[in-house]
């Protein structure tokens, strides 16, 4: 039996950043697609938008079903608005806000990413 897992991810603005964490290479994560990467004791689903030439980054929780599993998602965008679907039920979220573009369920957390001698960062506040 496995324990609940809870929501503890809060959004972080880029003027709210303290800490750069270096997540990995440009390389390690796919054109238009998501990689998941471990901070602490968060998993972060980071999106190189090549479409957009744009990263994202979010909680890899989805908060239907709380499964670890944004990373996977599909990104696309809807009414000028970056977006990932989870894969299991394809509820969907804005990579800039977190907001839920398809329902009632609360928002996801988003991070500030930046590239440097390319590499990824994501940006966090503690």
């Amino acid at each position: 039996m496995s324990l609940p897992v809870l929501n503890t991810y809060e959004s972080v603005a880029a003027n709210e950043v303290k800490v750069w964490f270096k997540a990995a290479p440009i390389s390690k994560f796919p054109k238009n697609g998501g990689a998941c990467i471990k901070y602490k004791d968060k998993q972060i689903a980071v999106f190189n938008f090549t479409r957009e030439g744009t990263w994202y980054a979010c909680q890899n929780l989805c908060p239907h079903k709380m499964e670890m599993v944004l990373s996977r998602g599909m990104i696309g965008e809807e009414n000028m608005e970056a977006k990932v679907a989870c894969p299991l039920h394809k509820n969907t979220f804005s990579l800039k806000t977190g907001e839920n573009l398809n329902g009632s369920l609360d928002a996801i957390a988003t991070y500030p990413v930046k590239i440097e001698s390319d590499f990824v960062y994501v940006g966090f506040s503690e």
